[in-house]
Order: structure tokens, then C-alpha cells, then sequence
């Protein structure tokens, strides 16, 4: 039988009658015959010793006429049998791409009638009402569409228009699906977009529908087929959070938020309304307990009637599972939810008291139970959620709660007014609470004993009982009850478990740094301009510092380890507190001082006093002093400490005299007028001056140190003498001179007598001998 090629060569008539395949089958029988033959010869030749030249010379010739066929029929193959092959080839090439491509459009003919029969049991199912069938079809119709549009080289311009036709019939079971929603589940809401006010909350019904089905003869319940119709078209999960947001806005958040709201289900033959009614409640905020009845009730009424239906949901390896509508559901709104419960409920029932904490396992018990009772309608699943956390952290949250309750106390305490005050004496004691003794603590270290007195340590002599006692001194009625807050706040400490304790202690810490930072910078305009204010800070500040030397050591060894192996400290406070009163007083001490300087100055240099109006002008000044030191003594003499008090007035008095002499001193003549002029001015400064020290009636026993005013007035002394030598003459200045050992040598310099002596009196050698003797 021919070969292949050479029957398509002979069929294209090029080939001649003897075919290719007929020579080459010659040729190779020829070449066996003489491949025997030549083996003959050479066996003859060389075993047997025949002399056989002649036929072997006769078989040379007959091997080149073969050699030469052969190289003729390579050469016919090359030129004519390898070219009618690539043709052959190319034809064949093109036959099966034709037939590839005849394949591919019949199945994308096959697949458009599949998409075409899906089409038509879709309308089929949709007018039948059976919707999951509807939605199976629509979804072969996609899967089939989508098969076409991944086909390389199927380019068809119809397929355009079968999107635009799935769109629509998608949607037009959409609008079903969600009219038969609408009937099942159907919202009336309030008009406004406020839905935060009671009165628009109670416009909000939520309609049930509790048929099984639309049609009495269907088999399949109406809500279920609806719902797996979502989940086919992928569209369940928006359905479902619009859904949620609806009930978390309109029923559940507003149930939590307001206490007098309440849960009204009304049951009609084939549905259930759910609204709201308004009952009077005295709560500011909802007990937990009351909350999670509402809640459950609504969750209840829902599981019942709408989400209690399995739904098949497809799996990426193309496997379903049934999920459980209220698993999706709970999953959509549990996280808002226990945020609101938490942030609108559960905040407001945590103790403010550690004695209460004990009752609080009431609300961690009704809150397991809700959320036990979730669970069981498939709601939620696993183990305790952040909800129940929050309830069984109450010693942590507690712990915030109260700090943070603290801070805000301490933080209004510490804006509320300064100048209301009341009266701090050594017998002023805060009232400390009745801690109990220091037990062993849990490693068992021994329990600390506090040391006791013995005699041996005794002196004779004893201190008085008021030594470390704070002077008596006025500070703000505000800062009193920031002290107390401090106290009780560490009493809660010492009763608190060891992480509240620590967090307790510290936040005692953080009021007084608090305080340093707020009470400068709120009050500051007030502590700079008013003296009474600055004065009652320092005496805060003392009191504050008076306070931290031993407030820690009260309450150490009543707190959990750090605290009680010396950590529970105040101590180092103590300097900053001091610090930031002192400042303040002196700062207002640099501003009283500036504006003395500045009356005197209004009286220039006490020159020339024989002009009225330059005496006027002095005596003005003078005046204007001694009312500024008699206002500040009225407003500080009260409130300071005794001892602050003279030292500060005695401080401002002192640079008053001290201007006054320097300006005296300076002037380079002084008639006898002026003289007089310059004593009078001097002798109103002597005779009122001192009247600023003048004790309280209250302060009798303080008569003693208020008298001493050269102790507190620097300069009294030489302002004295100053006025001593304005009435003086020669003979008695140089007396009081006493050669550099009299009382004026004390307090004047040799120039500044000798400058006085010049501008008194007139140069004489009375003067000359006087200024000689002055040395």
C-alpha cells in the first residue's frame, strides 16, 4: 500500500508512473544483492585465494551506477518531495484550525441556548413565585455569560445585549424580592432625621409579618425563600445591614440611651408591631439589668418571627454550608451595640465606693445571662465577648473611674475661687481615718513595727506641741477641701485591691501636679494684679508642702507593695510647692516695690521745699506711700503669717525710707526751710509708718514682734538719724559723730555727713573745723 505522501504526490500529477516508494524499495534489494556479492569477493579474495580481479573490477563498476541512483534520487527528493510536503503541511495546518474554530462556535452556540433556557425558566419560576429557582436560573445564565465573555476569540456583538438583559431580569427579582422584604419586615419611622429625641423615637413601629407563606399550596416558607433568593444573588449581607442599622439607630441604641423607654409588642392574627412606650423613671441612666430585659426582649421577637431561618451559603471550593440568619445578623451589630451598652449603661453602674463593689457581681451575673441567652438563639458564639470583659474588669474600671472622678473634683476645686478662705491655726488638725494595723503581707514578710518611745530617749527639756505646726495664716477654702480630697482618696487606696491601690496613690500624685500647673496659669491674671490673691497662694502653697512632708508616711504602710517599701511618697513635691509660692508673693513684693518708687518719684529730688507746690508735691508722695502700705497691710495682715507679714511689710516700708534718704542725700544745698520742710515730711514717715505693724485685736500675743520694727526695717535707724541731723547743729552732729563711734558713724558713710554738712549749712570755718572733724 502507497504512503500517504506519495499518494497526495501522485494526486497532484508530479510524480512519475514508477513511484518513489517502488525505486527505493529496488534500490535496497539491489544494494543487499551486491552487499552479498562484495562479501563473496572478499571472502573468495582473502580466505579462499581465488584470483577473481576481473569480477571485482565488474563489481566496482556496478557499486558507482548505484551511488549514482542514489545521489539522483536524494537530489529528486530535495527538490520536488520536500516542498509538496510543506504544502501538504499548511493545509493540514489550516483544515484543523478550521475545525477548531467550528468547535468553539458550536459550544458558544450550545452556551447561548443554555443562557436562553435559563432566561425562560426564569420567567417561568418568578410568576410562579418560587424564587429560588428563579435565582438558580439567573445565576446559570450569568455563569454561562460569563463562560462566553472568557472564550478567546468569541467576540460576539450580542453579547452586550445579553448583559443588558441579565441586568435587567437581576433587578426586576430584586424588586420582587424586595416587595415580598417590605411585607415581611416593614419599618415606619419618624419624619425627622433627629431620631434622638424621646418624642420622634416613639413614632417607630417595627411590622412582623408571621405567615409562613404567600400561597396556602406553596411548600417552601415565603420568608425562607426569599432570604436564600438574596443569598444567591449576593445580596442578603446589604439587605441585612440596612436592616441592622435601621434596628441599631431606631430601637436598640435608644432602648439603652433612655431609661424611660420601653418595649411594646402588640400581636395581630398574622403579624406582630413592635413600638415603643414612655413610662416615668427617676434613673439618670439605665440599670444594666433593665437594659438587658429590653434588649432580649426585642432579640427575642426578632429570632421568632425573622431571623430564625438556615440560609445556604457557598463556600470557595464550591461547597455550602447552612448559616443561621441571626449569626449574620448578630455578627452586623454586636460590636455598636456592646459599644453602647458599655459607653451609655454599664460606665454609669460602676461603684464610686470600693464597699460597693461586692453588689456589682449582680450586674456581672444579669450580663453572662444575656449574653448565655444570645448565644442559645445563635446570636452570638464562642466565648466571653468584650461586653462581658468589661463587666468582670469592675476593679480596673473602678479604679478608672474614680480617678478620673478625682481629677475632675481636684480640676474644679482648683478653678473655683481663691478669695474664699478660712483659718488655718496650730491647733487645726485634718481629720484622719482609722486605718487598720499593717498585716503580713501575702510573701510573708514580717509586719512592720512602728518605733516606739522610751525613756532613755528623752530629753529634759521637750519640744512645744505646735514646733512643726503650720502658722496661723489664712488659705483658700478650695484648697482645704483638695487636702481632704487627698486624704480620703488614699483611705479608698488602703481598702482597694493592689493594682486600684497603685493606680489610686498616683492619682493623688497627679492633683498636686495638677494643681502646679493649673492654679498659676488660670489664676495668673488675678495673682499678678491682685495682692490679697497672691498672698492667699503662698499660704496654699505652704499649706499644700506642710501637708506632703507627712502624708505619705500616714498611708505607707496601709498600701501594697512598691508603695509600702517606700515609694508611697510626697517628700520630694515639698520644694517645688514652696517654690511656686514663694514666686508668686515676691513677684507681687517687685510690684508693690515699683509702684512706691514711682509715687516718690512724682516728688523729684525734695528740692527747693521753699516752693509751695514743690512741698505739696512731696507731701502728696508721702501720703500716697504710707495709704499703699496701709491698703496692703488690710488686706495681708489677716491672711499671712505673722512673721511673713512684718518681714514683707517692713521690706516695702524699708525702700520707701531707703528712696527717701538717698534723695536727700543728694541734694547739695538745703536752707534752713527746707530743713524744716524736709523734717516734717520725715516725721509723717516716723509717726504712720510703723502703724502697718499694728497687731489684730486677735493677735495680742503677736504685740511683741510687731513692735520690733527696726528688726524688719533695715534703714529706720538712719532714716532716724537723718532726721536727727536736719534739726541739728554743728556741734551736735559732730557729737553724734562721736570721731566714726557715735550712732550717726553707724548708719552714714564720712562722705555722706560731709555732703549733709555742705548742703546745711554755710561755708564758715565753723563748718571747716566741723568737716574736719568728720573723718
Amino acid at each position: 500500500m502507497a504512503s500517504f505522501v506519495t499518494e497526495v504526490l501522485a494526486n497532484s500529477g508530479k510524480l512519475e508512473k514508477e513511484d518513489l516508494g517502488t525505486k527505493i524499495s529496488r534500490l535496497s534489494r539491489r544494494v543487499e544483492e551486491l552487499k552479498g556479492e562484495v562479501c563473496d569477493m572478499i571472502n573468495k579474495k582473502y580466505d579462499e585465494f581465488l584470483p577473481s580481479m576481473q569480477s571485482a573490477e565488474d563489481l566496482v563498476k556496478q557499486v558507482h551506477g548505484l551511488v549514482s541512483d542514489v545521489d539522483v534520487l536524494k537530489s529528486q527528493i530535495e527538490n520536488e518531495v520536500k516542498s509538496e510536503l510543506r504544502v501538504a503541511v499548511n493545509e493540514f495546518t489550516e483544515l484543523k484550525q478550521q475545525l477548531e474554530k467550528n468547535t468553539i462556535i458550536l459550544a458558544a452556540l450550545e452556551q447561548l441556548q443554555e443562557f436562553d433556557s435559563a432566561i425562560e425558566k426564569y420567567n417561568c419560576t418568578l410568576s410562579e413565585k418560587n424564587y429560588i429557582s428563579a435565582a438558580r436560573h439567573l445565576e446559570r445564565a450569568q455563569n454561562n455569560l460569563n463562560l462566553l465573555k472568557s472564550r478567546k476569540g468569541c467576540e460576539l456583538k450580542v453579547l452586550k445585549s445579553l448583559g443588558i438583559e441579565l441586568t435587567v431580569q437581576k433587578q426586576n427579582l430584586l424588586y420582587h424580592l424586595g416587595e415580598e422584604w417590605q411585607q415581611l419586615a416593614s419599618w415606619k419611622l419618624p419624619p425627622s432625621k433627629e431620631h434622638s429625641s424621646l418624642e420622634m423615637i416613639l413614632k417607630t413601629e417595627l411590622h412582623l409579618c408571621t405567615s409562613l407563606s404567600s400561597d396556602e399550596s406553596s411548600s417552601a416558607p415565603l420568608l425562607g425563600s426569599v432570604l436564600q433568593a438574596f443569598a444567591i444573588l449576593g445580596e442578603l449581607n446589604t439587605k441585612l445591614k440596612f436592616f441592622s442599622q435601621l434596628l441599631l439607630n431606631y430601637i436598640l441604641k435608644p432602648l439603652v440611651s433612655h431609661p424611660s423607654l420601653h418595649v411594646e409588642v402588640e400581636t395581630h392574627q398574622h403579624s406582630v408591631i413592635l413600638r415603643f412606650e414612655s413610662i416615668e423613671t427617676h434613673w439618670e441612666h439605665p440599670p444594666p439589668a433593665e437594659v438587658f430585659l429590653k434588649l432580649r426582649l426585642v432579640f427575642e421577637l426578632l429570632h421568632k418571627h425573622l431571623l430564625d431561618v438556615p440560609v445556604e451559603d457557598s463556600q470557595q471550593n464550591g461547597e455550602t454550608s447552612k448559616v443561621l440568619l441571626a449569626e449574620v445578623l448578630g455578627d452586623m451589630i454586636w460590636e455598636e451595640i456592646s459599644e453602647s451598652v458599655i459607653k451609655d449603661c454599664l460606665v454609669y453602674s460602676i461603684p464610686n465606693n470600693s464597699n460597693k463593689l461586692e453588689q456589682y457581681q449582680e450586674v456581672i451575673n444579669c450580663t453572662e445571662e444575656f449574653e448565655n441567652a444570645l448565644k442559645g438563639m445563635n446570636y452570638l458564639k464562642g466565648d466571653a465577648t468584650d461586653l462581658l470583659k468589661y463587666a468582670r474588669n469592675v476593679n480596673a474600671h473602678f479604679a478608672s473611674k474614680k480617678c478620673q472622678d478625682v481629677i475632675v473634683m481636684a480640676r474644679n476645686l482648683m478653678t473655683s475661687e481663691i478669695h474664699n478662705t478660712v483659718k488655718i491655726t496650730p491647733d487645726s488638725k485634718v481629720t484622719l481615718p482609722k486605718l487598720l494595723k499593717p498585716e503580713v503581707s501575702e510573701k510573708g514578710t514580717k509586719e512592720i513595727s512602728l518605733p516606739r518611745e522610751t525613756s532613755a530617749l528623752e530629753n529634759d527639756v521637750k519640744l512645744s506641741q505646735h514646733t512643726f505646726a503650720l502658722p496661723t495664716c489664712r488659705v483658700s477654702e478650695s484648697v482645704q477641701k483638695l487636702m481632704e480630697l487627698a486624704y480620703q482618696t488614699l483611705t479608698e487606696a488602703t481598702a482597694s485591691s493592689k493594682p486600684c491601690a497603685i493606680q489610686l496613690f498616683y492619682t493623688v500624685r497627679n492633683i498636686f501636679h495638677l494643681f502646679y500647673d493649673v492654679v498659676p496659669t488660670y489664676h495668673k491674671e488675678n495673682l499678678q494684679k491682685l495682692p490679697q490673691l497672691s498672698a492667699i497662694h503662698h499660704n496654699n502653697c505652704m499649706y499644700i508642702a506642710h501637708h506632703l512632708l507627712t502624708l505619705g508616711h500616714q498611708f505607707r504602710y496601709h498600701l501594697p507593695v512598691p508603695l509600702s517599701d517606700g515609694a508611697a511618697t510626697f517628700v520630694d513635691m515639698v520644694p517645688g510647692f514652696r517654690r511656686l509660692g514663694t514666686e508668686c508673693f515676691l513677684a507681687q513684693m517687685r510690684s508693690q516695690k515699683e509702684d512706691l518708687l514711682e509715687r516718690l518719684s512724682n516728688a523729684k529730688t525734695f528740692c527747693n521745699m521753699e516752693d509751695e507746690e514743690n512741698y505739696t508735691t512731696a507731701h502728696k508722695a508721702i501720703r500716697q506711700v504710707i495709704h499703699q502700705l496701709s491698703r496692703l497691710g488690710k488686706v495681708w495682715q489677716d491672711v499671712l503669717p505673722v512673721a511673713i507679714y512684718c518681714k514683707a511689710m517692713g521690706t516695702l516700708l524699708n525702700t520707701a525710707i531707703t528712696e527717701i534718704v538717698s534723695k536727700i542725700t543728694s541734694l547739695e544745698d538745703i536752707s534752713t526751710e527746707d530743713g524744716e520742710r524736709l523734717y516734717t515730711l520725715c516725721r509723717t514717715m516716723i509717726e504712720e509708718g510703723p502703724l502697718v505693724f499694728t497687731p489684730l485685736p486677735e493677735e495680742a500675743k503677736n504685740k511683741k514682734y510687731q513692735e520690733e520694727v527696726p528688726l524688719y526695717v533695715h534703714k529706720w535707724m538712719k532714716f532716724k538719724e537723718l532726721m536727727t541731723i536736719l534739726q541739728a547743729s554743728l556741734q551736735e552732729i559732730v557729737d553724734r559723730w562721736a570721731d566714726g563711734k557715735g550712732p550717726l558713724a553707724t548708719e552714714f558713710t564720712t562722705n555722706e555727713v560731709k555732703s549733709l554738712i555742705r548742703a546745711l549749712f554755710q561755708n564758715t570755718e565753723r563748718r571747716a573745723a566741723a568737716l574736719a572733724r568728720i573723718k
